[in-house]
């Protein structure tokens, strides 16, 4: 989906981040800003800002910082287009597309049209459980039997669907709408209406919320042991097993608390290990693992360990898990595996060892690697040739489902020790088929051959480079024939040939002129014989930190360029790459869209030349330039003024040069002297 960089920058001008943020953090006033607890790390006292005049936020304790977009992606766990669509339909907005058309644009707003009506009715029958489940002593008693508090569940939404085939006639005043059968609340028989019941009765419920927080599906489980035991939402227009995770909303600032998710198998484990110290873990909805689950949790955490029986369906239910999470494995990540015996679950192991056991086993889980080796070996007879080409055959589409990389090459050689066979046979085995004819390549995980060293050339000889031949043997195409052995200048470098190409003999060059000591260094008469000639002016590199603040204020507070002279301008434009660029970039912003906040210059320096400079200087503690505005108008302009100063005094340094020559140049250092007294004055008089 692409969407224009201008809806963008609309949008931002329109939401409030305060607001947005507001919807899961406390904020209080403090000062210009709202400050709360970080959501992205635990703390005690709040060290997250939000600017309302910057359309920002950012916490002095971890640094994370950004708009109101990256907010919902960082914490909520959207994806951009998911975040863009949320907010833009906070505020009436329809988000626009250029690569669909306008029938295409029309069904995707009445399908989000309808995902909100589903979401409502199933909020509404979320409502009606809870309130059942405080009237009912025999689902409260199965709760209190596995040890679940009110605490946890109210913080779960946990509710109690009732005997009786209709109880939720009662919640909707029209039974027969048919969004409650497409919402899986209601089904329908085959012979017609007469036929209409709800999916849900007497069972404890589980409401099950996508990472926004809105009801999506429930998992309904009896209180003896009936069958089934479990009884789940079918798949709906809001609701798909394969990309939503149990309890999610609920973990995902414990994930980021503890370092890692914890994925389990049933509702009842989640809501389990929440009541015993473990609220950082979620659950597949009745199917195994995916990649999208995967993908899923890896929005809030570089690290996920899935928890499984020791018995034979946990290890399926493992090798399931280990497929999906193959494509996500990158060098970075953290995925194990635990196994618990058999005659345990999660909850079972706590109440019998206790949770420091359990976060013994946590952290003794198995990693992926070791657990990749041991399923593609299961059942294969490593002794014998025939057991380890099985084990070889078994490994190849697990290994080849790694993204590229250290952890993807380690396996190679690891895989490559099980089958007795060399890292790169085994690599040239697993590539993909070339031509017959063609040149051989080496596999993913083979090792180039290392350079080939010659010896020094004998004099008048050329060396013989390190530099790689093209197709015929000859040196790349536009190098020299000798640039200079590894990358060295000639005299002074640890090369001995020079850049010539040729064997130094003895000492370096002495100029017969005597122009040259031994020692390669002017002699004291040359030296003394004559002053440099007259040198170009060079682009001064501006002081770092003065640079970056001016920068940082009219990033800021992008109406200051409407009080800056022409040789603010000028001066700014003028500042080496990539700080003149900025300047120049800004002020055309300003031009054609007027003052701006920080949220939407943001997005529009996305893939800019300047975005990594934006960025850096509106990054950490020091970024906060909130306060009075005349004061930081009048800070602004005593750095202007500290800039032109040291332009000016550069330029009279070249004057004094040229004034024997040119006797208007002393007339011109005497105008430059006046105007930086005038500078040099306190910000005041000058503003």
């Amino acid at each position: 989906m692409s969407i224009p960089q201008s809806f963008i920058q609309e949008l931002l001008s329109r939401v409030d981040v305060v607001d947005i943020v507001s919807r899961y953090v406390q904020l209080k006033k403090g000062g210009a800003n709202f400050m709360g607890l970080c959501p992205f790390h635990g703390e005690k006292s709040p060290s997250f800002s939000v600017s309302p005049s910057k359309q920002f936020y950012h916490c002095f304790g971890c640094g994370k910082n950004g708009n109101a977009i990256s907010f919902l992606m960082d914490h909520a766990g959207m994806g951009f287009v998911e975040a863009v669509q949320d907010l833009a339909q906070s505020v009436g907005l329809t988000v626009p597309d250029d690569d669909i058309s306008p029938q295409e644009r029309e069904r995707a707003a009445a399908a989000r049209q309808k995902q909100a009506t589903l979401t409502d009715v199933l909020e509404k029958a979320a409502d009606a459980y809870r309130k059942h489940l405080r009237s009912s002593q025999r689902a409260i008693g199965y709760f209190k039997g596995r040890g679940v508090s009110g605490h946890v569940a109210k913080r779960y939404g946990l509710g109690y669907a009732p005997e009786g085939w209709r109880s939720l006639a009662s919640v909707f005043p029209s039974y027969d709408d048919p969004l409650l059968e497409e919402s899986g609340l209601v089904i329908v028989g085959e012979d017609g209406q007469d036929k209409r019941y709800d999916r849900f009765r007497d069972r404890v419920m589980f409401p099950i919320r996508n990472v926004k927080g809105e009801c999506i599906g429930f998992g309904g489980r009896v209180l003896g042991d009936e069958k089934p035991k479990y009884l789940n939402s079918p798949e709906t227009p809001v609701f798909y097993k394969g990309r939503e995770l149990y309890g999610l909303f609920e973990a995902r600032t414990a994930i980021r608390e503890h370092g890692y998710a914890l994925v389990t198998e049933g509702y009842m484990d989640v809501v389990a290990l929440a009541q015993l110290g473990f609220p950082n873990a979620v659950a597949t909805l009745g199917t195994a693992c995916t990649p999208e689950h995967v993908h899923k949790l890896l929005r809030f955490t570089d690290a996920v360990v899935f928890s499984f029986d020791g018995d034979a369906a946990g290890r399926r239910a493992a090798r399931k898990a280990l497929e999906g999470a193959l494509p996500h494995a990158s060098d970075t990540r953290s995925i194990k595996f635990l196994f618990l015996p058999a005659e345990h679950d999660p909850d079972s192991f706590i109440r019998a060892h206790g949770t420091d056991a359990f976060a013994r086993a946590v952290a003794d889980a198995v990693p992926l690697s070791r657990f990749l080796v041991d399923a593609a070996s299961e059942g294969c007879d490593l002794a014998t040739a025939e057991g380890r080409a099985h084990m070889a055959s078994n490994a190849r589409p697990l290994w080849t489902a790694l993204p590229d990389g250290v952890l993807k090459r380690q396996l190679l050689s690891d895989l490559a020790d099980k089958t007795q066979l060399n890292a790169r046979d085994l690599a040239e085995l697993w590539a993909p088929a070339t031509g017959r004819d063609g040149p051989r390549h080496p596999g993913p995980g083979a090792i180039a051959a290392p350079t080939r060293h010659t010896a020094p050339p004998a004099p008048g000889e050329a060396p013989a480079w390190d530099l790689p031949p093209d197709a015929d043997g000859w040196a790349p195409a536009g190098e020299p024939a000798s640039t200079g052995y590894a990358g060295y200048e000639s005299y002074g470098s640890p090369n001995p040939y020079g850049q010539s190409g040729y064997p130094a003999q003895g000492k370096p060059p002495i100029r017969k002129g005597g122009d040259w000591k031994s020692s390669g260094g002017w002699k004291k008469k040359d030296r003394d014989a004559a002053p440099w000639p007259p040198q170009p002016r060079l682009p001064r590199t501006p002081t770092a930190s003065r640079i970056d603040h001016a920068a940082r204020l009219l990033l800021s507070h992008m109406a200051f360029l409407e009080e800056l002279t022409h040789d603010d301008h000028a001066s700014l434009c003028a500042q080496p790459s990539p700080h003149g660029p900025l300047f120049t970039w800004l002020e055309a912003q300003f031009h054609e869209h007027g003052p701006l906040p920080w949220a939407v210059l943001r997005e529009s320096l996305r893939d800019h030349e300047c975005e990594a400079l934006a960025v850096k200087v509106m990054t950490g503690s020091h970024a906060q330039t909130e306060g009075d505005v005349q004061e930081l108008r009048l800070e602004l302009r005593d750095l202007l003024n500290r800039m032109q100063i040291e332009d000016i005094k550069e330029q009279q340094k070249l004057l004094v040069l040229q004034v024997a020559q040119d006797p208007s140049a002393l007339e011109r250092y005497r105008l430059l002297a006046e105007k930086r007294r005038i500078l040099e004055q306190p910000a005041g008089r000058t503003a």
